[in-house]
């Protein structure tokens, strides 16, 4: 029996198809082979179209099915993860009305700041345990309050992640793990928060009927079948955000253990049992996939919008002569401290950790006569690493002690330079495995449909590659280095 995992990107959908009874990947592929677009038709903006990532999922997964040559029978289960806190919106008949705005959208924050205060601080922290900031709640209200024409004409609102289901199934159901990174969820009531949707003016009706994260949560049917070349009836049973999907790939479940993530933008997330939460909601505290009504699993994570993106940015338009690999020999020649040149990777929109300020992208200490573009390569890599150890401090606050950050050996924790600043810096070993988002999608549908009887039976064959400890001598430097870039925070 197999399998598939669909991991719902900014950058890139990705397929994987697993086998179940070895838990082994037996192909995957992704598309588009450069990055997705995100357009930007006002400063701070971001919008895809739900669309783009359809048509991009069909085309990997063809390339997985054609590589593989199955019995597509044997598909028994799909599991999606999907990036965080975009808003589609459809109407009645299930057209979107928008391009979807997505995670690294900045045009809420007014609104979401607002509410955190008309709402009470307090309320918001203790019952949502987040400031409603710039998630999907106050993305809605930015369309009610900026286009009226289109809100009128809303049924339903739904993330990206249940608007795939939604094509596959024709079903349009969300989760209370999705609800809660929307910041639409009550923990204290364990419901929808009626005191946001008053405060937006939002009618209930608009949140689609609510699923567990793992269960059947609707089956292809069979013009999707069609479309996609699978067989008719095939169950969606899983769905989580890419973070805690990243978490639960990692087979990160428990209290105190520790995800991290560095593709586009940058993650920490730890697991607690406490409804903590950090009074200025630099990082942000969601339902983790295994969250019960009777046994809490919150998931505190800490987002550093840019991170793979500014390494891309810098292939782009500095080292246009190198690819990834090249830019990690470069960086890796100049030492450890970059010489004093100092990165700020804060280019992607407003950073939580900064309390939603938008400082953007920055180089100081720049020498004429000393530093070359290693040096930049470097810098950048390091500052990116500098970014996570000042919300790794602030996670520290709700109880979150990392000793061991584990990762996928993927998108920046492929760079050497990258993977042991972080360590050092952070006094953590790092354990990488083999494996990602739609893998472990995968291996949450798989679950889901009943075809594992447990996680532990699901993570059974999960691989360890490689592990970085942290290098002593190094640290005392690094962290005089990062003092000093954490001086130069405005």
């Amino acid at each position: 029996m197999y399998s598939l995992g669909f991991d719902i990107g900014s950058s890139s959908v990705k397929v994987a198809l697993l086998e179940v009874s070895t838990g082994k990947a037996v192909n995957s592929a992704f598309y588009p082979k450069e990055e997705m677009a995100i357009s930007a038709p006002k400063a701070e903006w971001a919008e895809q179209n739900p669309s783009d990532w359809w048509n991009n999922l069909k085309l990997a997964l063809a390339d997985v099915l054609s590589a593989s040559n199955i019995d597509k029978n044997k598909i028994r289960s799909i599991g999606i993860s999907y990036q965080m806190h975009g808003l589609v919106c459809v109407d009645k008949n299930g057209k979107v009305l928008r391009p979807a705005i997505i995670w690294c959208d900045s045009r809420a924050i007014q609104y979401g700041n607002g509410a955190f205060e008309e709402i009470g601080n307090e309320h918001c922290l203790s019952h949502m345990l987040n400031s409603p900031g710039n998630f999907t709640a106050s993305k809605l209200k930015w369309v009610k309050e900026n286009e009226p024409e289109v809100f009128e004409k809303i049924d339903k609102v739904m993330l990206p992640g249940d608007y795939i289901a939604y094509k596959l199934s024709g079903d349009i159901v969300t989760t209370k793990g999705g609800l809660s990174e929307g910041i639409f969820w009550d923990f204290k009531t364990q419901s929808v928060s009626k005191e946001l949707l008053k405060h937006y003016g939002f009618d209930e009706s608009i949140i689609p009927e609510i699923k567990e994260t793992f269960e059947p949560q609707g089956i292809l049917t069979a013009s999707a079948a069609q479309e996609l070349q699978l067989e008719e009836g095939t169950l969606i049973s899983y769905r989580a955000g890419d973070q805690p999907n990243n978490a639960l790939s990692l087979n990160v479940l428990n209290p105190g253990e520790v995800a991290a993530t560095a593709g586009t933008s940058g993650v920490v997330y730890g697991v607690s049992d406490q409804l903590k939460y950090d009074p200025a909601s630099r990082v942000n505290t969601f339902a983790h996939v295994n969250h019960t009504n009777q046994s809490n699993r919150l998931g505190v994570l800490l987002c550093i919008n840019g991170t793979g993106i500014l390494n891309s940015w810098l292939r782009k338009n500095v080292a246009t002569d190198l690819d990834y690999v090249q830019m990690n020999h470069e960086a890796s020649s100049i030492e450890s401290g970059s010489e004093g040149l100092l990165f700020y990777p804060f280019g992607n929109g407003a950073e939580r950790v900064l309390k939603n300020e938008n400082p953007g992208a920055s180089m100081t200490n720049l020498n004429f006569n000393i530093h070359s573009r290693g040096h930049m390569l470097r810098a950048a890599q390091e500052g990116i690493a500098f970014s996570f150890k000042y919300g790794m401090e602030v996670m520290e606050q709700t109880g979150i002690e990392t000793k061991v950050i584990r990762a996928g050996k993927a998108n920046m924790f492929l760079s050497p330079v990258f993977r042991q600043t972080l360590a050092d810096i952070t006094g953590s070993t790092i354990e990488l495995f083999e494996t990602d988002g739609a893998l472990g999608a995968a291996r949450g549908g798989a679950y889901g449909a009943g075809l594992y009887t447990s996680l532990e039976e699901a993570f059974s064959s999960l691989e360890k590659m490689e592990v970085i400890k942290p290098n002593r001598e190094n640290s005392d430097k690094l962290n005089a280095v990062y003092e000093s870039w954490k001086a130069g925070l405005k």
